[in-house]
């Protein structure tokens, strides 16, 4: 067990929740894409299954199981005709920063029913085991969210970020990008499974996650009374 807990970047006891917030995550992620080019008129997303909040459609093998290595991954990207849009480089970009977007809106609803639940005091009126097990959820909810947001901007392919700056970039630079794609998958991996790689991209990328939780904690925090964060992580962390 404890060569087991080595290989992975969460707590083997932490699994359920972690399976809950990747499907959450993934599946509306995904379904934003899916659903934002079917609407800008892209039905081939539409046609392969994927406007659907089934998480079977969604979830990547691979990616869910590095996201438990790694502490991130991926879903099954979402296949996208840009050329049926109307504005195919504004729309492109649209139903690109929709997705990691959803996982901001999901950390946002997450860290918004930690505020509810203090305001109201519901926590207090369960038992410790199911004040233990919703303080997890949430928390996972929230951090792996804002983790996903940011990682899916990284501007490599297959990620979002990449496409966005594909749509933004000239037609004489999005041609140069599209003959050395094939090497994003490459470099990520030397990113992620390098150490001193790691260590000066992703690392300093994933810390910006506690400054974005903190302005949703000062926004709620103008409506709701102040929460007990010490008291949070305290249970969190046992």
């Amino acid at each position: 067990m404890d060569f087991l807990q080595k290989l992975l970047w969460y707590p083997i006891e932490d699994f359920p929740f972690i399976m809950i917030t990747l499907v959450v995550a993934f599946t509306l992620h995904e379904f934003a894409h899916a659903y934002s080019a079917y609407k800008f008129g892209d039905h081939t997303a539409y046609n392969a299954g994927r406007v659907t909040l089934n998480p079977a459609m969604h979830l990547d093998v691979l990616g869910t199981i590095l996201i438990m290595i790694a502490g991130f991954g991926w879903a099954r990207p979402v296949p996208v005709n840009r050329g049926r849009f109307k504005s195919p480089r504004l729309m492109g970009i649209i139903v690109s920063a929709v997705g990691p977007l959803s996982n901001l809106l999901i950390a946002a609803v997450s860290i918004l029913a930690v505020y509810v639940l203090n305001e109201t005091g519901l926590l207090h009126t369960v038992s410790y085991g199911m004040r233990s097990a919703i303080i997890h959820l949430l928390n996972y909810m929230i951090l792996i969210n804002v983790l996903l947001f940011i990682f899916n901007l990284i501007p490599l392919p297959p990620l979002d970020g990449y496409r966005i700056i594909e749509d933004l970039a000239p037609q004489r630079v999005r041609i140069k990008m599209d003959q050395n794609a094939h090497w994003g998958m490459f470099i990520f991996l030397l990113i992620v499974f390098i150490p001193s790689l790691r260590e000066v991209t992703l690392d300093p990328l994933f810390s910006q996650s506690m400054p974005i939780i903190y302005w949703f904690r000062d926004l709620y925090e103008l409506v709701f009374s102040p929460v007990d964060w010490y008291n949070f992580y305290r249970v969190f962390n046992r």
